[in-house]
């Protein structure tokens, strides 16, 4: 495709614009560490609620998506319960305000709150600043496959993938590393606005170029409808064959076994807290618990709607208008390219440079969130620890960038060897994240698990998940959790009762601190005996049931959206009156309840 010279001014002007900005407020992140990590916690809730709302709009995940979408429906609303996506409404209803309240930096220091400062609280620690490079390394190389991919339909110069991608990467590693946090949450801000409009935009054109009835004709029956039973039973044969082959790849023809898989993995990862990345940064970064709550609860208040806006605008487009091609190229057709291609044919010049610059943006969040959390954890827990206690502060930001720097090296590494955004990213939010799971569940919810449980639980899932590629190289991440959950637990449960439980001081200062529920029992009886005043305030029941209705919440949110696009009328009301009755008992149940 050959861009009109308006959609590359557009693009050419957003790009330095977002690099003068990030430039112009480096200031501010350079004064110390808490200032380039976390802005000072001077950056209102809602900011840090859109910015984390943007870092989660990339452009690998809405290619998938997309291409989610195009094969398999209403149902692909399901889909993202494998990141899983409702853990953010665990976060907004308690476990922000339980991480916000320890007052840290990073999740590794935060660790010192739970397990004091002894030898095995400092291996926790350590493992923690592992896993969160690890990570890091993993998103970096998602985000580098994915804006690759997109940029060579694009641009003119007929370059490959990769060396577009190796580019673009120079140009948003330099502003991501000069400018910290700060950086970070206002550019972002800028770019989930360009996002939302182009997305909107996206929409519109495809409920006026599309009709219900070609949307009928050029998919199979059930493809409209957002309920399944045990089998997909969906059958592409005869309108786009490789559909079927794509779904068989994507081991989907059970779907009921594999959403009940992502229910049972997501409940358990949700419940662990988040990874230490950039969600749990921006919620550090909040002035307060309830400002913790409330940035949680509004990252899917404004993301889902515009997202899913340009995801099924984009897809009822390439199915109508380009689903003879498709069939035409049978099995070579990548169907993570369905995102490009439907741009470059069906959106009008202006547009187009506005919505690439936007999803050129969305690359840059992403890549700006995972740049900017993980330096911190070798900063802060490493470096200034163990080397350069009395360093002064202008040092440890140089020494961020340096790590920032080393960081993407060996991210875009990675990304060289992998072949598509799906491998990529069914290992990290499969298998890397299925062995955080364990033990850090375990850390919120039982008095008992002590930090050596913690180190052994940790290297054990880490481990596990990075040798399963080599040792199950054909399960599916999915089928696999259930063996490294097993693993991570058996490492935690047996350190942990090997060794000695932690001081009491600790542990009451912890659950007075934090004031989690769970197993606590002994702990909350020797808290009351010092202070039989104190109250924990703890509401378990009241948790579970926000949590149940967010989730609900959180499907209509998604529908809504794509019920308007493909011009369902009947299905989006009953999603938008849903969604406004689970708003409202949110409100009611959550939001008027919240306190510091």
């Amino acid at each position: 495709m050959t861009l009109a010279w308006l959609d590359l001014l557009i693009i050419a002007a957003y790009l330095l614009g977002t690099l003068g900005l990030g430039m112009y407020i480096s200031k501010l992140a350079s004064r110390d560490m808490n200032a380039y990590f976390l802005a000072g916690k001077q950056i209102p809730w809602w900011a840090l609620g859109v910015s984390n709302a943007s870092g989660m709009f990339d452009i690998a995940g809405t290619m998938w998506l997309v291409s989610m979408c195009f094969v398999y429906g209403l149902k692909s609303a399901w889909l993202p319960w494998i990141w899983p996506i409702f853990n953010q409404v665990f976060l907004m209803v308690y476990l922000s305000v339980w991480l916000r309240r320890s007052n840290v930096m990073t999740g590794a220091q935060w660790l010192q709150t739970r397990f004091g400062s002894g030898r095995g609280a400092e291996l926790c620690q350590l493992v923690v600043v592992v896993f969160a490079i690890v990570s890091a390394i993993g998103f970096i190389a998602y985000a580098f496959k994915g804006i690759g991919k997109f940029a060579a339909i694009f641009f003119p110069w007929q370059l490959s993938p990769d060396t577009y991608a190796l580019i673009i990467f120079a140009f948003t590693t330099l502003y991501v590393i000069k400018g910290g946090m700060y950086s970070v949450v206002f550019t972002e801000v800028l770019q989930f606005v360009i996002m939302t409009i182009a997305a909107v935009a996206v929409g519109i054109i495809a409920i006026n170029l599309v009709s219900p009835e070609q949307i009928e004709a050029a998919t199979p029956a059930g493809w409209d409808n957002i309920w399944f039973g045990w089998q997909l039973d969906l059958n592409w044969q005869g309108l786009i064959d490789s559909v079927n082959d794509k779904i068989q790849s994507d081991s989907l023809e059970l779907i009921g076994l594999m959403v009940m898989m992502m229910l049972f993995k997501g409940v358990l990862f949700s419940m662990a807290g988040p990874v230490p990345n950039y969600d749990m940064q921006r919620i550090l970064a909040t002035r307060s618990p309830k400002e913790a709550a409330k940035m949680s609860g509004l990252v899917s208040l404004v993301m889902f709607f515009p997202r899913y806006m340009m995801v099924a605008g984009l897809t009822v487009l390439a199915l109508v208008y380009m689903g003879p091609d498709i069939q035409a190229q049978g099995g070579a057709f990548d169907f993570e390219q369905i995102l490009p291609y439907a741009i470059s044919n069906f959106v009008p010049v202006g547009l187009t440079g506005l919505l690439i610059a936007g999803l050129l943006a969305a690359f840059m969040s992403t890549l700006a969130a995972s740049l900017n959390a993980a330096p911190v954890y070798f900063v802060n827990d490493i470096y200034k620890r163990y080397f350069r206690p009395d360093a002064d502060k202008q040092t440890y930001v140089r020494v961020s960038y340096l790590v920032s720097f080393v960081l993407v090296l060996v991210g875009v590494g990675l990304g060289l060897m992998l072949s598509s955004i799906n491998d990529i990213m069914q290992w990290i939010f499969g298998a890397l994240f299925g062995g955080y799971a364990a033990a850090n569940l375990l850390k919120w919810h039982w008095w008992r698990f002590n930090a050596y449980g913690y180190f052994w639980g940790m290297m054990a899932g880490l481990l596990a998940s990075l040798c399963l590629p080599l040792l199950m190289p054909h399960t599916h991440p999915l089928f696999a959790f259930p063996v490294l959950l097993l693993i991570s637990l058996a490492g935690s449960v047996i350190g942990t009762l090997m060794t000695p439980a932690e001081d009491d001081k600790v542990l009451c200062d912890f659950y007075r601190q934090v004031r989690p529920w769970g197993c606590w029992g002994p702990i909350r009886a020797k808290v009351l005996a010092q202070d039989p005043s104190f109250d924990p305030d703890t509401h378990p029941g009241r948790d579970m049931v926000n949590i149940l209705v967010g989730m609900a919440w959180q499907i209509c949110l998604v529908a809504l959206p794509i019920y308007l696009v493909i011009q369902q009328w009947t299905e989006m009301l009953v999603a938008l009156t849903l969604a406004l009755l689970t708003t409202w008992f949110l409100k009611k149940n959550w939001l008027d309840k919240l306190k510091d």
